[in-house]
């Protein structure tokens, strides 16, 4: 299989690349007491974060990674982790605009994701897989990497849905012939839309054992309840 060139322009990855080091670099600053990090500790995170997705998605693709074929990804991800620990202070103040910035990275991986493994020829339930892979495969390592809860694993704002979403919108889109970058535009917009509205509204899924106890809650309404016998009677 034969990897097409400029499936993906330098300028947008290496966007997605900068976008995600500033995010990891602003979840890395945020930690206080024991797990507060030193300069290093927070560059490695928004480097992780910044790389991490892409990555992932080659390594998948069975190509060669795009950020080991060039010195911009790995500059760009240094450079974006150090900006975003200088004004780190900033950013933690503009809540909003670190939501809009972690929905819209999600948003970029999912949709870089899906489209190459759409251009490389992958049926779309395996591409969707791809670009879902992509959008929190950085989360992933970084949690991993710091001995967190996985992110993903636990609940949440719709992280994983808002991406699955958007990759299964552009594959759709791609499926009925819109062109693949236009179809990339809408899975992005569809990701960060659903992702922003998620945490403004505190939607998430159900918890597991919320779900058993409604099962048991049928269940147990189908048991006859036997009251003794009214001695006044």
């Amino acid at each position: 299989m034969t990897e097409p060139l400029f499936v993906i322009p330098l300028w947008a990855d290496l966007t997605a690349v900068a976008l995600g080091g500033v995010q990891g670099a602003l979840f890395a600053s945020g930690f206080q007491g024991e797990r507060r990090l030193d300069m290093l500790g927070v560059a490695i995170i928004g480097i992780v974060m910044g790389t991490g997705g892409g990555l992932i998605r080659d390594l998948l693709l069975g190509v060669s990674p795009a950020t080991l074929q060039s010195n911009g990804y790995l500059l760009t991800a240094s450079a974006a982790a150090l900006i975003g620990m200088l004004l780190a202070g900033l950013f933690q103040r503009l809540n909003g605009l670190i939501v809009g910035l972690d929905a819209l990275v999600i948003g970029l991986f999912g949709a870089f994701g899906t489209s190459k493994a759409l251009a490389l020829g992958l049926p779309p339930v395996p591409a969707v897989f791809v670009g879902v892979c992509a959008a929190v495969g950085g989360g992933i390592l970084r949690d991993i990497i710091m001995g967190l809860p996985v992110a993903i694993l636990h609940v949440s704002s719709l992280y994983a849905v808002a991406a699955a979403a958007g990759c299964v919108v552009l594959a759709a889109l791609d499926a009925f012939g819109v062109h693949l970058v236009i179809a990339a535009i809408v899975g992005i917009a569809v990701t960060t839309v659903i992702r922003i509205l998620a945490v403004v509204f505190d939607v998430s899924l159900p918890e597991q054992r919320m779900l058993y106890r409604r099962k048991v809650a049928v269940e147990t309404s189908a048991i006859p309840v036997v009251r003794p016998a009214d001695p006044g009677r």
